[in-house]
């Protein structure tokens, strides 16, 4: 029933189907599927699959776009996009069988043949995972554009055989792939991490020097500044390229400020640092990402992740999440149970003496308190159990129950050092864990006289932790004196 520290809080996704109708309205997916239902047996396409260049006037004028460089750019890219993910098939004429007197004339191209893709239906027709699948092989093809090398002149990189000179970019497809990925990862913390925050767009500089800027670092160095500068230009080229995916809400970096700095875009302390470019992750966003990173095998949980699991899986699961995410997974568990049944399989799953153990106690001691009066015969029962007593006394004397029994002075000590063994391993807040731990020991005179005999498997680590964190240098030294105690106890007793 251990459970081990997620590398990321909880996210709160909204529901697969508000996802799927933000990726159809995604820029780019929707001018695909335009494309992809405009094209036909017509349809002229490159070896490659690529819309030929007479044929980008005719998509962009379709797709409502301008008839200059940038509307065929973007049709030319929302095509890309149909066939990455299914939604046209293109049939390369290598393939076919040469019709009779079909063969190319002379300075013709061999051209493909374009049908609809099944992907196509799907998205008006299947389900909402359909259309989030379709959507995530999409962001698959964008984050490969994002990553793929810039370059002035492509003619410059082409040697007279024909052959590309790929070390003249410098360029390393995974190491670009993984920086885009850190950043988005980082991104999504800052998004996920505080429900506040996680509202308000990032700024570009600070995402770039989250990257690039050592932890223990205090005044970064010009070479430092330098890097985060060169992320910054490289990062704003590449959320351009992830915003039309529908991820990210981007505000570009404002091009006045390139032609005012030039190379240099390292933001004074005093300008506004919105005109360095500033990001948010959208809902889709959050979703996409996540998905990348459990393909990638990162643990990244999410609200509802636990609601068909045990007990001992929700109590472990939800160890270190944040407060409101703990009462939110549990909710959602608890709409699924009788509460009866659930408050007894709580109370089972709550019990054990690993260094978890006491945290599960306190999550199940809150979640007792959202199923409410119907607990109580379940509560009732675990009176007289030694791990479970203590607990249940506080939960009843808080719901108001009649007839609670006062409980024995061992099991006061004992429920004093569980409280405190589960403050300590959540790493709760410094403040608050003092105060738990002054009010506990200062409402028992001669508190460590007798705690340190309790027979708990974090007796000695409470006590050493009440010594550091004890305002009172007389009581602080009282509790080491205590944890003294408890070890030599706990030694001698194995």
């Amino acid at each position: 029933m251990s459970a081990e520290r997620p590398t990321l809080p909880p996210v709160r996704l909204h529901t697969e189907a508000e996802l799927a109708r933000d990726a159809l309205a995604a820029p780019l997916l929707a001018r695909a599927v335009r494309l992809a239902r405009w094209a036909g047996p017509g349809t002229r396409v490159g070896a490659g699959g690529e819309l030929v260049e007479a044929q980008l006037p005719a998509a962009a004028e379709h797709l409502g776009l301008t008839a200059d460089e940038d509307g065929a750019a973007e049709a030319s890219e929302a095509w890309r996009l149909a066939v990455d993910t299914g939604l046209v098939e293109v049939e390369d004429p290598a393939d076919e069988e040469a019709e009779p007197g079909a063969e190319d004339g002379p300075g013709e191209e061999a051209e493909g043949t374009v049908t609809a893709g099944e992907n196509l239906a799907l998205l008006t027709g299947g389900s909402p995972q359909d259309v989030l699948a379709i959507w995530l092989d999409g962001l698959e093809a964008a984050h490969a554009d994002a990553t793929a090398p810039f370059f002035d002149d492509f003619a410059d990189l082409v040697g007279e055989d024909g052959s590309i000179d790929f070390d003249a970019l410098d360029w390393d497809p995974e190491t670009e792939a993984e920086f885009l990925d850190g950043v988005l990862g980082n991104l999504y913390l800052l998004t996920v991490s505080d429900s506040a925050a996680g509202d308000a767009p990032v700024p570009l500089p600070a995402l770039a020097a989250s990257m690039i800027v050592p932890d223990d670092m205090g005044e970064p160095t010009d070479d430092i500044l330098e890097q985060v500068s060169d992320a910054m230009m490289r990062l704003d080229d590449q959320f351009r390229v992830l915003e039309p995916i529908g991820i990210v809400e981007y505000q570009p970096v404002d091009e006045a400020l390139l032609a005012e700095e030039g190379e240099d875009a390292t933001p004074p302390a005093d300008d506004d640092v919105t005109r360095y470019g500033m990001v948010k992750l959208t809902p889709l966003g959050l979703y996409g990402i996540r998905a990348r990173m459990l393909d990638a095998g990162v643990e990244a949980p999410a609200i509802g992740d636990l609601v068909g699991k045990s007990a001992d899986a929700l109590l472990g699961g939800i160890a270190y999440y944040p407060e409101d995410g703990a009462r939110s997974e549990v909710e959602l568990w608890l709409a699924r149970r009788g509460a009866g049944g659930a408050a007894a399989e709580l109370l089972d799953a709550a019990r054990g003496e690993d260094p978890q153990a006491p945290l599960r106690r306190l999550h199940c001691q809150q979640a007792l308190a959202l199923v409410g009066a119907e607990a109580e015969p379940a509560v009732r029962a675990v009176l007289d159990d030694a791990e479970l007593g203590g607990l249940a006394r506080v939960w009843l004397a808080e719901l108001g129950a009649a007839d609670v029994p006062a409980p024995p002075e061992p099991m006061i000590f004992w429920l004093a050092v569980d409280t405190i063994a589960a403050q300590l391993e959540a790493d709760g807040d410094l403040d608050e864990l003092q105060g738990l731990v002054e009010g506990l020991s200062g409402q028992h005179s001669g508190f460590f006289d007798e705690v340190w005999r309790v027979d708990h498997p974090a007796t000695a680590d409470v006590l050493e932790a009440m010594g550091r964190l004890h305002s009172d240098k007389k009581l602080a030294k009282d509790a080491r004196k205590a944890a003294f105690k408890a070890r030599s106890r706990s030694g001698s007793a194995g």
